[in-house]
């Protein structure tokens, strides 16, 4: 048997951080077709369950077209079980417009509930502030069953404070799971749960921002002869990037162009970039950020370039300098300002000096 762990989709985000207009509406449009891609795969791949463990949507605003997209995949595919627990981000709007919940679809609340397949037992709860201290004694599995436990929630090893959604794992131990199956983290992640488990979040489909960078996919788990096996299937149409990239001793922005170019080379073209430069620069350095960034526009999806390097100048170099150049540097070294703002203001400075724009 067959059982895809998927969660974290976001449906209908609004897309806007870091996109233009359009790139918004065909990142949201990507993220729907990634879900029903993997409603393809499973059907290609006789998969017989789909866990989705929390936040399908990404508010109660779902539009017509990704209800009806969802209402289809889940509609035109009997013979799949769609095991829906809600998180923190759904609402009842999807289900309040369906005629009739479809067979197929399975739903849980705040209380435990189980669903059977041979010996396999998939058992979720949605959490909320009136139980989320309260669950877990009244979890009861069966030692000989492959039980799957599926919650939304931030994991810890203590309860959480009222109307605060916390995934006790201290108190999750030795209560038979073999897989605990989790969403609310954007990143794929396993470890032990005790000797029988392992708990495990999914991580989303698609990455939306710089903060949701690296593979993203699904988690497939199949099981044989009583035993359990997992393994994560990067899925995603994009994947995003935060590359550092060290820039230290470097005087112009043909080196520091040079630099990018090979953090990047094997990167594909349809990813979402970010590079940080880093590292300690001169005061006479320049690193045109404008240019860079509009030239590797057009390398990749997107690309963002930040400037977090650090202005390697010390006050006794120009401490006896007449220049007006060396007075402006002694005026903004003895200003109580961070280090990030006097680089910023002796950078603009002898830019303004030189008779160059300040960006």
């Amino acid at each position: 048997m067959k059982i895809i762990h998927c969660g974290d989709v976001h449906l209908d985000s609004a897309m806007k951080t870091n996109l233009t207009s359009e790139q918004a509406k065909e990142r949201k449009n990507e993220i729907l077709l990634t879900f029903t891609k993997m409603v393809e795969y499973a059907k290609i791949n006789d998969v017989k369950v789909i866990m989705i463990a929390g936040d399908l949507f990404e508010n109660k605003n779902v539009s017509a077209k990704t209800r009806n997209v969802v209402k289809d995949c889940i509609y035109n595919n009997p013979q799949i079980d769609f095991l829906y627990l809600k998180g923190n981000h759904d609402v009842n709007s999807f289900l309040n417009v369906l005629d009739e919940i479809p067979e197929n679809l399975k739903l849980f609340s705040d209380k435990w509930t189980s669903y059977r397949y041979g010996d396999v037992v998939i058992t979720g709860v949605e959490l909320d502030e009136n139980n989320s201290n309260t669950i877990y004694s009244s979890l009861i599995l069966k030692k000989n069953d492959i039980n799957i436990v599926l919650m939304h929630g931030q994991e810890s090893q203590y309860s959480g404070k009222d109307k605060t959604e916390i995934i006790n794992l201290s108190a999750m131990k030795n209560k038979n799971v073999n897989y605990l199956a989790l969403g609310h983290i954007h990143t794929c992640k396993e470890n032990t749960l005790d000797q029988r488990g392992i708990y495990c979040y999914c991580g989303c489909l698609e990455g939306r921002g710089y903060d949701e960078c690296g593979a993203k996919g699904f988690v497939l788990l199949a099981t044989d002869d009583g035993k359990l096996e997992h393994q994560f299937v990067e899925f995603s149409r994009r994947v995003l990037y935060e590359i550092p990239v060290d820039i230290s001793g470097m005087e112009t922005t043909n080196e520091v162009d040079s630099a990018i170019r090979k953090e990047t080379s094997s990167i594909s073209r349809e990813s979402l970039v970010k590079i940080v430069l880093v590292g300690n620069v001169s005061v006479d350095s320049e690193r045109n950020i404008n240019y860079l960034m509009k030239k590797y526009n057009d390398n990749f999806y997107t690309m963002k370039i930040y400037d977090q390097t650090k202005l390697t100048v010390n006050i006794e170099d120009y401490r006896y300098d007449a220049s007006l150049k060396g007075e402006f540097i002694r005026l903004v070294l003895e200003q109580n300002y961070t280090e990030q703002e006097k680089k910023h203001i002796i950078e603009a400075g002898l830019k303004a000096l030189a008779g160059e724009e300040i960006e």
